[in-house]
């Protein structure tokens, strides 16, 4: 089995959104970056704010590792792993934080309808995607059927300060919005510090607020989905807002001439199979962000789109039609795209 993988906290998502840097400015932001959950980040800030920049990079370090710390599935100890080994029905205490992530993770479930499941993870290992990635060959349709029956957002109950499972075997699975978590949270300790002119990325998801040092917004180029090169689909400027991509073009593997995604759509066990490649979308908390575009992606174009324009939501989604790409918004996000050439 021909594998292409990703590591870390984030293995069930690849997010591809690039930053097109303006020319260089008199003075520069201060750039800091560094490994996390299995990616990088980046974070430029305006010079003459806040903390000496050394000082900013242990704060913005110490933000992430507990993040990591808190949720991820790789770590045996993070809080997330303990509650997964957690094998009974009786409340679990976490911290505030994963509470947080939980909550958002079961609200974005209830939006697209079931679609967005963080109890899917066991489907994702089966495929080989997860941190127990092990299958040489495609699953059984018994087997998924079987697996089938230990997922379900249904099966887990949030509370205040505890999660209880009603199933206790389900296993829970924060990848697909914990990294964006990780966004909102460097971007929080940002603003605490008082920045108010920012940009931080990590792994290709972003968040952004004010303006560079020129003056100018933030521009990121949305990349085209596309597996054997790196082109631009779209530049945009996005005010203080986060975004996020999700696109099944990079992490996969081929199989006897078919190409299975590592998004797995949990209503049939399998990866998806439509012609919907990507999806970008735009919003104030790149948590938010990160799992609607996901969601959306397992949706399927008509689906998705019905959705967006129900929740209202900034939306990209790029198909693969007739050997060509074609791009769809809903909300704001043509103006985004206006916005950037204007500048």
């Amino acid at each position: 089995m021909n594998k292409v993988k990703t590591i870390g906290l984030v293995s069930c998502i690849l997010l591809v959104i690039l930053v097109v840097w303006n020319t260089p400015d008199s003075v520069e932001e201060v750039h800091l970056s560094g490994p996390t959950m299995g990616t990088t980040y980046n974070v430029k800030v305006f010079p003459d704010v806040g903390p000496e920049p050394e000082v900013l990079q242990q704060k913005i370090d110490d933000v992430l590792q507990n993040v990591n710390k808190l949720m991820s599935t790789y770590d045996p100890m993070s809080e997330l792993s303990l509650f997964n080994q957690h094998s009974s029905t009786e409340p679990f205490n976490l911290s505030p934080a994963t509470i947080k992530v939980i909550k958002e993770a079961k609200r974005l479930g209830e939006i697209s309808e079931g679609v967005l499941d963080v109890t899917v993870g066991p489907l994702v290992n089966l495929w080989g995607f997860g941190p127990e990635a092990r299958p040489d060959k495609v699953p059984t349709q018994q087997t998924i059927e079987q697996v089938k029956q230990q997922i379900g957002l249904d099966k887990l109950i949030v509370e205040d300060t505890q999660v209880r499972k009603l199933q206790p075997d389900l296993y829970v699975d924060l990848s697909t919005i914990a990294k964006g978590y990780g966004v909102d949270a460097v971007a929080e300790l940002l603003l605490s510090l008082g920045h108010t002119n920012f940009l931080v990325e990590i792994g290709g998801e972003m968040r952004v607020a004010g303006t560079k040092v020129s003056g100018l917004g933030w521009r990121i180029a949305v990349e085209k989905p596309i597996n054997h090169e790196r082109a631009v689909q779209s530049i945009l400027t996005i005010g203080d807002n986060a975004i996020a991509t999700s696109g099944d073009y990079r992490n996969y593997f081929e199989q006897a001439g078919v190409r299975y995604s590592h998004l797995i759509d949990p209503r049939t066990g399998f990866p998806i199979q439509h012609n919907l490649v990507a999806v970008t979308v735009v919003h104030p908390s790149s948590m938010t962000a990160d799992g609607l575009a996901t969601a959306l992606n397992v949706m399927g174009k008509d689906d998705a789109l019905r959705i967006a324009k129900q929740q209202n939501l900034n939306v990209m989604l790029i198909t693969h039609e007739n050997g060509d790409y074609k791009a769809y918004t809903t909300g704001k996000f043509a103006d985004y795209i206006d916005a950037a050439t204007t500048q």
